[in-house]
């Protein structure tokens, strides 16, 4: 054993000494706290996040669902939405929501773990986190986020790309919005939605050499579409390929998710933003509108995650990376790998028009009540706004997602 463990790639080891040395530098993005705020816009923003977390459960539809109207609201108010539009939305997206229905029984601090990945507790497990808020963390929500999601021997963080991400998604906007009713809903998501993917942070052992090793996130991705191991894995692409993939194919998903070399984490990181919006709208054939659903919370995710690095404890930075780097990866080869064109986002298309042009588009258009298109937008933008679009790649792609998009394909 200890001649494996010798030749462990130093993330492991990262993870493991909790070097901080190999955390990703980012500066925090900027917050919008509307709790206090005395203008209508942002009141009506609180009103319907506490409306929401009040009215509607975070899992619907025989618990296959996730309630995503915190992620809209927050993403169309972020890019200028107005009150009306606000209120439009939270409409819209409450006509097919849920409401709450009482657990099984209570959790407690003596029993939480037993019932976590039961989505029946998704009731049980929001009152235990906002009890405790009250009981124990005097009302300021990121202790209670502290506690149990980087507390403990398998801390709930590394388990946040559970139920395709969404748990990941709305931690985000909580820190983003600085709003408790969103983090206590991100700590129920991750509680419900904990699965399998938590033994792959948590068991050090999975981290092993892999005979690939490659530091661009598409050169990986066009490494699996080539691999004809995956092109005959499943004869449609489909989300229901998740299980099997894993359950039979489990080694040659750890090839590739070992495979990233992490040699310089936050330009790698700036690299697999580029990926994900390339996975979203590079791998969409002219004049198919094809723009897949799964494939965008690979997006939203990344986005995320970007929000979240500046705020978490180091010691977890290098591993919620390779958490998206994991759903990447199995989302991708679950669809069959889609081919990824690089000379399908010309920014030459742009053709004068500005992110103001994508956020009308966003706000007005079609689809302005559509979570996942105004999320990737939001994505986008930020993308954009951490690390620069000199040669306006973001924009290009953002342009040709608005102008094309025509709904989402499963």
């Amino acid at each position: 054993m200890a001649s494996v463990l010798a030749y462990v790639p130093v993330v492991n080891r990262f993870i493991n000494n909790n070097n901080s040395s190999r955390s990703i530098d980012l500066p925090p993005v900027e917050v919008h706290n509307v709790e206090t705020a005395p203008e209508k816009r942002p009141r009506t923003l609180k009103h319907l996040l506490r409306a929401n977390h009040v009215n509607h459960s975070i899992i619907y539809h025989n618990l296959q669902f996730d309630n995503h109207m915190a992620h809209i609201l927050c993403s169309a108010y972020l890019l200028g939405a107005s009150d009306a539009q606000l209120h439009k939305i939270y409409d819209v997206e409450a006509e097919e929501l849920e409401p709450w229905k009482p657990s099984p029984a209570e959790v407690t601090r003596d029993d939480w773990r037993e019932f976590l990945g039961d989505k029946r507790y998704q009731r049980a497990f929001v009152d235990f986190f906002e009890d405790a808020l009250a009981m124990r963390h005097h009302y300021d929500w990121k202790k209670v986020v502290e506690e149990y999601m980087f507390g403990g021997k398998e801390p709930l963080v590394n388990c946040l790309i559970g139920g395709l991400g969404h748990p990941l998604i709305h931690l985000g906007y909580a820190y983003e919005m600085d709003n408790k009713e969103v983090g206590m809903e991100a700590l129920g998501l991750t509680a419900t939605q904990y699965n399998f993917f938590h033994k792959y942070t948590d068991d050090p052992s999975y981290t092993r050499p892999s005979s690939i090793r490659l530091s661009s996130p598409v050169a990986l991705l066009t490494k699996m579409a080539d691999d004809k191991r995956l092109g005959d894995l499943f004869e449609e692409p489909g989300f229901n390929n998740l299980g099997p993939l894993f359950e039979d194919h489990e080694d040659l998903v750890m090839e590739y998710w070992n495979s990233w070399s992490l040699d310089d984490p936050k330009k790698q990181f700036e690299e697999s933003q580029e990926a994900a919006v390339s996975l979203l709208v590079a791998t969409v054939p002219p004049g198919t509108h094809s723009y897949n659903f799964f494939i965008v919370h690979l997006l939203t995710t990344s986005h995320a995650v970007r929000i979240l690095l500046p705020v978490i404890p180091t010691k977890f930075h290098i591993s919620l990376v390779r958490q998206w780097w994991l759903l990447t990866v199995a989302v991708y080869a679950i669809l069959k790998c889609p081919k990824i064109d690089p000379d399908y986002i010309k920014p030459s298309d742009v053709a004068g028009k500005q992110w103001n042009y994508v956020e009308d588009k966003a706000l007005n258009g079609p689809y302005s009540t559509d979570a996942h298109f105004v999320k990737a937008v939001r994505a986008m933008k930020e993308a954009a706004r951490t690390w620069g679009d000199v040669h306006e790649h973001y924009l290009a792609a953002a342009v040709r997602f608005v102008d094309d998009f025509a709904g989402w394909t499963h």
